[in-house]
């Protein structure tokens, strides 16, 4: 899947069925010995436009299913969260 499919996909919480985001303004975070994706870091709800950014950042292994419109995360494993879920 291109990088231009997954942007247009909303970011759904498994656990409360929460919208977190979308993905059109997210960052990734690579392994730089692997090349693997390690962490999304999505723009908060409104941060995108601010200077001083907020964003969850989602280990890649939290993500449970890669559908047509959204992409479920499972927040239950917080280790694998640096930052807490609201």
């Amino acid at each position: 899947m291109r990088w231009s499919e997954f942007a247009a996909k909303e970011c759904i919480d498994l656990v409360n069925g929460k919208r977190l985001g979308d993905f059109m303004h997210a960052d990734l975070a690579f392994d730089p010995q692997t090349g693997k994706i390690q962490f999304i870091l999505l723009p908060t709800h409104s941060s995108w436009l601010k200077r001083n950014q907020h964003s969850l950042e989602l280990k890649w292994s939290m993500i449970r299913k890669v559908g047509p419109e959204m992409v479920i995360v499972d927040s239950a494993d917080r280790k694998a969260s640096k930052k807490q879920f609201e």
